[in-house]
């Protein structure tokens, strides 16, 4: 059972108790009334139900004062009982006097219901408070304990992480450590055959200079021929070039004059041809509206698209400028 149903099981019997002590006192009020009005001067009838009203707000006060005790955990003493036997026993005897004054046992008994079940309930919450009372405290107890071994919990598991944290950390320092000794170990390899290197390269160097002496003239007569060979190259890839932007030029001049052979639309055509259109038509200086027709799209959106090429052409002008 947990704190919920432990609270709803104590409103229950704060509901039941207190449904009971209401109905005894509204019995005793109208029990004990008439017998006290008989033994009141005529002129005092007024009174009679002063005493039971009084009696029972005592029997109230009892209930009420041993409800927040036994919520507190604590005890009245001697006193609060004798006063809840006290209340208990003039009620009892307030509702059956008069039966007991005419020997009546039924009467007595009858009337004897209401004081005696206010007696035992009264008895009986104040002990079914005490007990849930501690059943309570037992639960916080169990709880507060249940919290504190998730805390130290949680704290072993922040310590674990330190550790390993702590553990990676030195790890880490001391690959970095073996690394950097590896790092000059290999700084001390390369020098060493950087050394090496340099007294091969004199050795080389001075067999070079011998053999560049015996090549030097052999060397002049090729240059010559390699001369003459790269120009008549240069003069191939020269007119390779020229037949190559020639034959480029008459395929965009022969694909523009297809893109504007169509004539005007009347509806959009896709983006891409007329994306095409449209620079055919610049290259070919037709004004916008042409174009437009041509390719279905708004001036707006031709304009743009002339705009872009004339800032194409441009910027290779101005880098061949700045070159």
């Amino acid at each position: 059972m947990n704190a919920v149903q432990i609270r709803s099981a104590e409103r229950a019997l704060s509901a039941g108790t207190w449904l009971i002590v209401c109905g005894a006192m509204l019995y005793s009020i109208l029990t004990v009334t008439p017998l006290m009005a008989k033994h009141t001067p005529a002129a005092w009838d007024w009174t009679a139900p002063i005493l039971p009203l009084v009696v029972d707000a005592a029997v109230v006060i009892v209930v009420r004062l041993d409800a927040v005790l036994a919520r507190l955990g604590g005890h009245g003493g001697r006193w609060p009982i004798a006063l809840r036997w006290m209340t208990g026993g003039m009620t009892l005897a307030l509702n059956i006097a008069d039966s007991a004054l005419k020997k009546d046992l039924v009467g007595m008994a009858v009337h004897a219901v209401a004081p005696l079940l206010l007696i035992v309930t009264a008895e009986t919450s104040l002990a079914y408070r005490r007990a849930i009372t501690a059943a309570l405290a037992a639960l916080d107890a169990r709880q507060h304990a249940e919290q504190i071994e998730r805390e130290q919990a949680a704290a072993r598991k922040r310590e674990a992480e330190d550790r390993r944290a702590r553990e990676e950390r030195e790890h880490a320092a001391l690959l970095a450590r073996e690394q950097r000794e590896h790092e000059a170990k290999l700084l001390r390899e390369q020098a060493e055959r950087e050394a090496a290197a340099r007294r091969e390269e004199a050795e080389r160097t001075a067999a070079r200079e011998r053999a560049e002496r015996e090549a030097r003239e052999r060397r002049e007569r090729e240059r010559e021929q390699q001369q003459q060979e790269r120009e008549r190259l240069e003069r191939e890839a020269a007119e390779r070039r020229e037949t190559e932007r020639r034959q480029r030029e008459e395929r965009a001049a022969r694909e523009r004059a297809a893109l504007l052979a169509g004539g005007p639309v009347n509806e959009k055509v896709a983006e891409d041809l007329a994306r095409r259109i449209v620079h055919a038509a610049f290259h070919e200086g037709l004004p916008v509206r042409s174009a437009a027709d041509l390719c279905g799209w708004s001036i707006g959106w031709v304009s743009t698209r002339y705009q872009e090429l004339r800032d194409a052409k441009i910027t290779p002008a101005l880098e061949g400028v700045s070159a």
